[in-house]
């Protein structure tokens, strides 16, 4: 797909948008301390966290969701974690050029997220994104989540366009599957936080991009 008629950017929240790490590594080492466990390093955090509280259950427990513990500990971690989601968390200093290039043009972006709402709604405005966002589309704001298309075709519905006339861009293969579903042009956010899975150019997406400028320029082909 090209991005001759994009009108409007979708974003990924974590990773994509905002470097949401630091806290959510946090939370995951305030609770290893609860139990008497020393302090893992962001590293060990920093590519799981697209996959939200089971990535850092996973790293910092070695549990998973078939675990008979993960339910508590999730619940423990998403406690945690909403006590303090705004202490370390920024929007990428590389993007807010973006997010103010995209506004000049004219276009519409949006934030669609997995995150459930009652952790991206206070989030977003915490950061003073949520007077700017043309809409804001969180992980329960549809009956489905990513990967399916669901909220995509959601966030596009509230601008007012047809979906190939948007563009969605994360740093998850989710994030393109939800995309190619939606039937959005999709883009990687190489700067995110990518995963431990398959390497990037596998997934599939129609452009990817190192940086927020490179995104700039992609747009300024259309």
């Amino acid at each position: 797909m090209n991005v001759d008629t994009i009108d409007a950017v979708f974003f990924d929240l974590d990773g994509t948008l905002i470097d949401s790490a630091p806290d959510l590594a946090g939370a995951a080492n305030d609770l290893r301390a609860s139990l008497g466990l020393p302090a893992m390093p962001l590293e060990r955090f920093r590519p799981m966290v697209g996959s939200g509280a089971r990535g850092m259950i996973g790293v910092a427990f070695d549990v998973g969701p078939q675990d008979a513990r993960f339910s508590e500990l999730r619940e423990e971690f998403l406690h945690r974690y909403e006590q303090r989601m705004t202490r370390e968390t920024r929007v990428f200093a590389s993007v807010l050029p973006l997010l103010d290039a995209l506004e000049r043009q004219g276009r519409r972006w949006g934030v669609v997220t997995n995150k459930a709402a009652r952790f991206t709604d206070p989030l977003v405005r915490s950061l003073g994104l949520h007077e700017r966002a043309a809409t804001v589309i969180a992980g329960d704001t549809t009956p489905h989540s990513k990967p399916h298309p669901a909220p995509l075709l959601e966030a596009a519905r509230r601008v007012g366009l047809a979906p190939a006339r948007c563009m969605y861009v994360g740093d998850d293969v989710r994030d393109v599957q939800a995309g190619q579903a939606a039937g959005m042009v999709t883009v990687v956010a190489a700067w995110g936080y990518l995963g431990i899975g398959e390497p990037i150019g596998t997934w599939g997406a129609d452009h990817i991009v190192q940086t927020p400028d490179e995104l700039l320029n992609l747009l300024a082909m259309a």
